[in-house]
């Protein structure tokens, strides 16, 4: 009895109650629910059905070798560029095929950022180690790039981005690129380093329509 009160005076403590049964508990219980509380609420139910990006998850999944307790985990594989005009849904197919995989069953340990906030990472700070942090993002197993090309670009971007293009690339890290740009026009906007890469290492899912935002408020 001395333990079990211990043991619920130590849940008690902590803001669980005790007595709550455990199928009533608000904790996430598979990795989609882990994830979909980092995936923004817009985009929580998002689901991968562009042809190319569906094909991309199979290819990946099939890639994946199995980890601890045999579960299959992010290894090798191609990357992803989803190209399309503004309000096409690339960042929803993004997010799609984060939860496909995991649906899938693939042990996943992903980042997502903008091109944006890359460079503003990478920008010093007083008390941040930058290069630790492009060192993380240059070798997490699956990196999501939103918005590449849509940022000023600068000698500094340019370089930036082909180094962490480069490692990716060069490791076969599976990467999922979005941009507005129009295909041919990657090399004036990222350098023609950049692109050559991003050609050689990608398939390529290219959206069309209109500005489903737009359309949303209207």
């Amino acid at each position: 009895m001395g333990a079990v009160w211990r043991a619920h005076q130590v849940l008690a403590k902590r803001g669980i109650d005790p007595n709550r049964p455990l199928e009533d508990t608000d904790q996430p219980s598979t990795a989609l629910e882990l994830a979909d509380r980092r995936i923004p609420p817009r985009y929580r139910l998002a689901v991968a059905d562009h042809p190319e990006v569906v094909t991309w998850v199979q290819q990946v999944t099939r890639a994946c070798r199995p980890g601890p307790g045999g579960i299959p985990g992010i290894a090798q594989g191609p990357s992803l560029l989803i190209a399309g005009p503004t309000g096409s849904g690339k960042t929803h197919q993004a997010y799609g095929a984060i939860r496909s995989l995991l649906k899938a069953g693939v042990r996943l340990r992903w980042t997502k950022l903008t091109a944006t906030e890359l460079y503003a990472s990478q920008r010093p700070r007083q008390g941040t180690d930058t290069e630790r942090e492009m060192r993380e993002l240059m070798t997490c197993p699956l990196l999501v790039l939103d918005d590449l090309g849509a940022a000023k670009a600068s000698e500094w971007t340019e370089e930036l981005t082909l180094r962490l293009v480069d490692h990716r690339y060069e490791h076969l890290l599976p990467t999922i690129f979005t941009t507005n740009l129009p295909p041919g026009e990657i090399k004036n906007a990222l350098g023609d380093r950049t692109a050559s890469r991003l050609a050689e290492m990608c398939e390529r899912a290219i959206l069309t329509g209109t500005d489903r935002r737009r359309r949303t408020a209207a």
